[in-house]
């Protein structure tokens, strides 16, 4: 039991050894700063094109007459209050 325990130990301190430099996580954080820009204007992009879908439908909504709209255009406003939030909540996590 103690051999076993003794061989998991070294097999930990050899673990410590194997973990990415400077440099690797430098190159990382390069990565992830060029794929976040270009993943978060794309975002914008569909964003904007559903807001726009959202806008049109609930003016057709409205044009036709219906009568209790209150619910699309809340739910209408809070999709478009919550993308810009999580936009940037991302780039606080993301330390961008």
């Amino acid at each position: 039991m103690k051999g076993a325990l003794t061989f998991g130990c070294c097999l930990l301190n050899l673990s410590a050894f194997a973990q990415p430099g400077i440099a690797e996580m430098q190159q990382a954080k390069s990565d992830l700063t060029n794929d976040f820009f270009s993943v978060f204007d794309f975002s914008l992009v569909m964003a904007t094109l559903l807001g726009l879908n959202g806008a049109i439908k609930i003016y057709h909504n409205w044009q036709m007459g219906k009568d209790r709209i209150d619910a699309d255009v809340a739910a209408w406003f809070f999709a478009a209050f919550f993308m810009i939030i999580a936009g940037a909540f991302l780039r606080a996590l993301f330390g961008i």
